[in-house]
């Protein structure tokens, strides 16, 4: 199998999938969305990166997707999506990437599915934020409407400090993402899923001090074994946003109301490895080998 993988050359999970994928065999390239070049001429679709051209790949892997102007992230997908078009396996799928980025997107969708969320709000102005964070009931997340490993989320609850933080957020040209927090245990649970197949499930404590719950934020991850109805959830959450290896975020609200926190299509796994002792390249390589020759 030829593969490309699009992710930072000194990324833990990049050498990882570099690494089992050339013991299994393949010839791995790592690409760069930063040098992706595409070309049409005489009615045909040329894409390219590191000189390499992606319909000369069977799969693609997506392993990043790194900060840049609004034309750059939609030129991005546009480009993934020609891969697709030419026949490659790009996973996760341009549509699901494109939707998981998107935090709002994603509440939006879950919601309009039926599925659990917490209350959210979305608004340009901090004085429209102040408003809803009344609502909400003075307690909420802000997170930024791109990002991932818990970075750059914090927990608003005193009007000062709440001002602060929206005009702030108002006056760098910031959406500003409010969640009401959920006060309910103080645990989230990730389920790493594969094509609707379990890898494997934990339940993330946050560090003291912390209210986020996130490897990369110093929280602890230990081995959960998903009841019938988080299972459930998560594989509906995945379905919904369209993501094939999908890392689901629940949290429970006061209530005991499983809420869908995330769906990350870039998910990591180095917490969940080691809490459940699964070996998540070789799974996910030996999945796509059989995705590719049946594509």
């Amino acid at each position: 199998m030829r593969l490309g993988i699009f992710g930072q050359a000194d990324s833990l999970y990049v050498r990882l999938l570099h690494e089992a994928a050339v013991a299994r065999g393949h010839d791995v390239h790592v690409l760069s969305f930063q040098t992706i070049v595409a070309e049409v001429r005489a009615g045909q679709v040329q894409l390219s990166s590191e000189g390499i051209p992606l319909a000369s790949l069977d799969a693609v892997i997506v392993r990043t997707m790194p900060p840049g102007s609004l034309e750059q992230v939609v030129a991005r997908m546009d480009l993934l999506a020609g891969a697709e078009a030419a026949g490659v396996c790009v996973v996760n799928p341009p549509r699901a990437l494109e939707c998981a980025v998107d935090k709002y997107l994603t509440t939006q969708k879950l919601a309009l599915a039926g599925l659990p969320v917490p209350d959210t709000a979305v608004c340009e102005s901090a004085d429209a934020a102040i408003e809803l964070w009344e609502q909400l009931g003075r307690d909420v997340v802000v997170k930024p409407l791109f990002g991932a490993e818990g970075r750059g989320i914090v927990r608003v609850t005193d009007a000062e400090i709440a001002m602060r933080v929206f005009r702030t957020l108002e006056r760098i040209g910031a959406v500003l993402y409010l969640q009401k927090f959920l006060h309910g245990p103080r645990y989230d649970l990730r389920l790493l899923l594969l094509d609707g197949q379990l890898l494997g499930s934990m339940k993330r404590i946050p560090a003291d001090g912390d209210f986020r719950a996130n490897i990369s934020c110093r929280g602890t991850g230990l081995p959960h074994e998903p009841t019938p109805s988080e299972f459930k959830l998560s594989i509906e959450a995945a379905r919904v946003t369209g993501t094939v290896f999908a890392g689901v975020d629940l949290m429970y609200d006061a209530e005991g109301q499983a809420r869908v926190i995330e769906v990350n299509a870039v998910p990591g796994w180095r917490g969940l490895q080691q809490a459940c002792q699964v070996d998540v390249p070789e799974r996910f390589l030996q999945w796509l080998e059989v995705r590719v020759a049946s594509h």
